[in-house]
């Protein structure tokens, strides 16, 4: 589940699903929507999956992969309303907000749940360098709401991009390059297969 970062490559089987299952050996399903967000309004677009907790499928699933939130700060809050949709996608203490909630639902259906973190930006050319500090906050918020729930966790790409780098991002210096899409796939893989082995 998700956004762009989670469907970029999904065409071409190089997404961070194929890396997933790769890695695992085994069946994963893909529902991320490019442009997705938490907060969404509309009904029809919302249902067919722009709006992310909508892309939940019921089912048997051992995991629950999915990320969000960029897009409700890039292009949802308009550079002059970041606190208020900050705090609208998850207090500051992660117990609240719409991200939590989600969370908290996709839990109680029994499946473990991984938050995937951004990439950040290499430092050159990307348009997204000016939501940098909101964007480590969000993060920070999810990863005390990990803290807070047994069977979830949050998995920072914070080191994955080093400064200068271009080549984890595709050509917009946004998404994901396969490469990099390759990396965040074994890194999901391997906290699935870290979990597994304790129980």
């Amino acid at each position: 589940m998700g956004d762009s970062l989670m469907s970029w490559h999904l065409g071409s089987t190089n997404s961070i699903t194929d890396a997933v299952a790769n890695e695992l050996g085994e069946p994963v399903v893909n529902r991320s929507v490019g442009g997705a967000r938490v907060l969404y309004g509309l009904p029809v677009t919302g249902a067919l999956g722009m709006k992310i907790e909508n892309q939940y499928a019921k089912g048997d699933w051992d995991w629950v992969v999915l990320n969000g939130g960029g897009n409700d700060l890039w292009l949802g809050c308009g550079c002059f309303a970041c606190d208020g949709k900050l705090d609208k996608l998850i207090a500051p203490d992660g117990r609240r907000g719409e991200i939590a909630r989600m969370v908290w639902e996709l839990r109680e259906t029994g499946a473990r749940v991984i938050y995937v973190g951004y990439l950040r930006s290499p430092g050159r050319g990307s348009v997204i360098e000016h939501c940098r500090d909101e964007g480590e906050e969000l993060e920070a918020r999810i990863d005390r709401l990990a803290a807070l729930l047994p069977g979830v966790y949050f998995l920072s790409l914070a080191d994955l991009v080093p400064h200068g780098d271009r080549s984890y991002h595709s050509a917009d210096m946004i998404h994901p390059s396969i490469k990099a899409s390759t990396e965040i796939g074994k890194r999901v893989a391997a906290l699935i297969e870290a979990e597994e082995a304790v129980q």
